[in-house]
């Protein structure tokens, strides 16, 4: 699977996000367990195929592979608690959204958190650069975070498209 096919699935993935968040702003009925199971599914896919795609352009030898995987694994495990912060923002609006127009109070309450989850994104990328250049050559690691950037791009363009604008 190429980088392109990869971010076409995160894509769909990423849809996902703003679907449950407009379900949630229009109904008052919870997630079924079957739409549970079935976003379980999803993210497993996702996280399957993002590893193969990264494997795939990374280009590792069995030396650096060795090194890499388990910092690899480690990002995605913190990667996935500022997602799931972001996620609690985006659920945050679509709950005043929901409720009618956005009150100063709560709309800055979002934009803080929005902000402050997009520093602790800058930051895990600072503290992980350090631990991938001990594991691989400097080219690689730049590589390896042009891959994310790239998947975490399409992500939030496409959230930041379902997302209507505070009134």
């Amino acid at each position: 699977m190429n980088l392109l096919k990869l971010i076409s699935l995160v894509v769909a993935a990423a849809l996902l996000v703003p679907a449950v968040a407009r379900t949630s702003a229009t109904s008052k009925a919870p997630a079924s367990d079957s739409d549970s199971i079935n976003m379980q599914i999803l993210r497993d896919k996702v996280k399957a195929d993002k590893r193969l795609a990264v494997a795939q352009n990374m280009e590792l030898t069995d030396s650096e592979a060795t090194s890499f995987w388990p910092i690899y694994d480690s990002y995605q495990a913190d990667l996935g608690k500022i997602n799931e912060r972001m996620k609690q923002v985006v659920l945050g609006y679509a709950a005043a959204y929901r409720a009618g127009a956005v009150p100063n109070e709560t709309a800055h309450k979002l934009l803080q958190e929005s902000l402050a989850t997009q520093d602790a994104d800058v930051q895990l990328v600072r503290s992980y650069v350090p631990k991938l250049e001990k594991a691989l050559p400097e080219c690689k690691v730049a590589r390896y975070i042009q891959i994310e950037t790239k998947i975490r791009a399409v992500i939030r363009y496409e959230l930041a498209s379902q997302i209507p604008l505070v009134d």
